[in-house]
């Protein structure tokens, strides 16, 4: 008994120095316990029980059981930095690559330069644009330039993706004058495959600027809702056929021959027989010296009364062969023959020429 008083009056005296607000005591006298919260005078603290009402209980009543130094006031001390974390770089986005797809048969090489009015309903008036229009399936670089004399002057230069047009400038009539002759060059490529190399083009043309006056020059075509002007520049990978004559040389022709010995701008060239078979080449080259200022559609018509001509004019030689010569590929001319026959030549029988003598650039048509 003496030794639980020693042991009580060294905890009392224990409790009354140490204890503070915020420490969990249990009471000696009497079951329970709980949480100081506040003094009342210095023998009395206000004990919060799990009930969570505040007894006050004698001090030396109560024992500290546990205790918690957050109501010590703390110097402040200063935290220690937190390792710096490097942040991940974000990767770069790798742009996606794919190949654009390609339109079958269009590995031959098709490119036209075009002129379209912007009111086709104002012809006298109206400004124009000028696009490359590139019917393949290949990358072209160009440069289209335009000529004053001997001096070259650059009007735009650039990359027409395949199967597609691109404009290259706008202009009204004040410029047609700057526009009498004209260049293009083009060197064909693929960039995501492998291809066939293609000739490095370098075209050019006579523009006869009085056609921007005539509402007739602008017709309908694959490549625009407008009426358009066009220019062969490369056609089933062959630079378009085109004579530019100069004034210099017009000047050295008229000096250098006698009046009677100048050859008429256009000199018909006529058809041939061989094996009593009768050979008309309709390549325009062959049909007229010179084409100067002649549009596509002008030398097409050309050929196409050509080959109209031959027929009414062989028409009562029944079972005459006629072979007339077109060029090699699926082109305009050969499919305007086929169209020819087809619709008013019926009773003509048509098939293709011999493939020894003329591969698959002539059809041979027989009288009926």
């Amino acid at each position: 008994m003496i030794v639980w008083i020693k042991i009580s009056t060294f905890a009392k005296v224990k409790n009354v120095t140490n204890m503070k607000i915020g420490d969990k005591v249990r009471f000696l006298s009497e079951v329970g316990g709980g949480i100081v919260r506040g003094f009342q005078g210095k023998d009395i603290a206000l004990v919060e029980g799990e009930d969570g009402f505040e007894i006050p209980m004698l001090i030396k009543e109560c024992v500290v059981i546990q205790t918690d130094d957050y109501n010590i006031p703390l110097k402040s001390v200063a935290k220690p930095a937190a390792p710096a974390v490097e942040e991940e770089e974000p990767e770069e986005e790798k742009p996606i690559t794919y190949r654009a797809p390609e339109i079958r048969g269009n590995d031959v090489l098709n490119v036209f330069l075009a002129y379209v009015p912007q009111d086709i309903r104002e012809i006298s008036s109206t400004a124009f644009d000028a696009y490359l229009v590139n019917d393949s399936n290949y990358f072209v670089d160009y440069l289209y330039l335009s000529a004053e004399g001997k001096s070259w002057t650059l009007r735009s230069r650039g990359t027409v993706k395949p199967n597609m047009k691109l404009h290259l400038e706008e202009f009204d009539r004040s410029a047609l004058n700057g526009l009498e002759h004209v260049a293009v060059q083009l060197m064909a490529y693929k960039d995501d495959r492998t291809f066939l190399m293609k000739n490095v083009v370098c075209q050019e043309l006579r523009i006869d600027t009085v056609k921007f006056y005539k509402l007739h020059t602008f017709e309908k075509n694959d490549f625009f809702p407008e009426p358009a002007l066009i220019y062969d520049i490369v056609r089933d990978d062959e630079t378009a056929r085109q004579v530019f004559v100069s004034a210099e040389d017009i000047k050295d022709a008229l000096l250098g021959k006698k009046g009677d010995e100048v050859p008429a701008k256009l000199q018909k060239k006529g058809p041939k027989v061989k094996n009593d078979i009768v050979e008309v080449d309709l390549h325009i080259h062959e049909l007229l010296d010179d084409t100067t200022g002649m549009g596509n559609a002008e030398m097409l018509n050309y050929q196409l009364d050509v080959f109209r001509k031959t027929l009414e004019e062989y028409r009562t030689r029944k079972g005459q062969k006629i072979v007339f010569i077109h060029g090699k590929g699926d082109g305009v001319l050969r499919r305007a023959i086929l169209d020819e026959l087809k619709r008013k030549y019926k009773n003509y029988p048509s098939q293709d020429a011999s493939f020894r003598e003329y591969g698959f650039g002539a059809t041979m048509v027989t009288i009926r």
